[in-house]
């Protein structure tokens, strides 16, 4: 079984945009929102603004408690939209449950939401209009890349995912590079009822956050896994939707979690930071 080497992917697109960056006047700026105390969200926060210093791009963290008022996070970005040091925008995920992460998303400008999760950047996509690309489909789509080469013919692509909305963004990024796939709304842990579906896959890509979900036995001989789920316990122990140990006799292509998008998922936000930067 091959393991996808996100890290080396990733290394290479931030040794490029290192380049780029150096012949700018100035340097790209990112605001990350981070509402709440969640410690895996302070860690995504602290590895973004590490890898931001190496490259040159300036990565600023504002923070809000989690009994912050929404229309004060919401006003806060409202004036980060304006400022024009600022080149993108992110909002850490997730949000304390009280919050409503649909309005708080929509507050920041369609120009930096370099997330790509924002409704109007979602409807350039469903458009064929060139926008910002979110960043998880984006990250799927060049494990994919790697994993078929130039034979993605006759493949069935199958994607698990938590959300109509994501499930549908995947599959626009997706599409517009020639990969079809069908995608299955799973809103527990299980697979039941999806059995046969995931059998008959010769590509899998799970983005469920359902510790060890997919198991060998499940999966045809050969199939490619794309693992873009991740579990994070206490004891900060990562975990992603494949159960490696039982899938490695079986499948011939893994993205490993941790290690494998993961990497790739900070560098390619940091691309849209620049790209953002580029444009205004």
């Amino acid at each position: 079984m091959k393991l996808f080497n996100g890290k080396a992917v990733a290394n290479k697109i931030l040794k490029e945009l290192k380049e780029a960056i150096i012949k700018e006047k100035k340097s790209p700026k990112l605001a990350i929102i981070l509402v709440g105390d969640d410690e895996a969200s302070k860690l995504y926060v602290k590895l973004k603004k590490s890898i931001g210093k190496k490259i040159g791009i300036d990565v600023d963290e504002h923070r809000f408690s989690a009994q912050a008022k929404e229309d004060g996070i919401t006003a806060y970005i409202k004036r980060l939209n304006e400022d024009t040091d600022v080149s993108g925008i992110i909002v850490q995920m997730p949000l304390p449950a009280i919050f409503n992460t649909d309005k708080i998303i929509e507050a920041i400008s369609p120009a930096k939401d370099v997330d790509g999760f924002h409704k109007e950047n979602r409807k350039l996509l469903e458009k064929g209009t060139q926008g910002i690309v979110p960043v998880l489909p984006a990250t799927v789509l060049s494990a994919l890349e790697v994993a078929l080469k130039s034979s993605q013919e006759n493949k069935k692509i199958l994607a698990l995912v938590n959300s109509e909305t994501f499930g549908q963004t995947l599959k626009l990024v997706l599409a517009k590079e020639g990969f079809n796939i069908d995608y299955l709304v799973r809103n527990t842990c299980v697979v039941f009822g999806a059995e046969k579906e995931i059998k008959e896959a010769d590509v899998l890509i799970s983005v469920c956050g359902c510790s060890k979900m997919i198991k060998g036995e499940m999966i045809k001989d050969g199939a490619i896994l794309i693992d873009a789920g991740v579990t994070r316990y206490h004891d900060g122990k990562i975990m992603g939707d494949v159960d490696e140990v039982s899938v490695a006799g079986k499948a011939s292509f893994l993205t490993p979690v941790p290690g494998g998008l993961g990497p790739l998922t900070v560098a390619l936000l940091l691309r849209n930071v620049y790209l953002a930067f580029k444009k205004r």
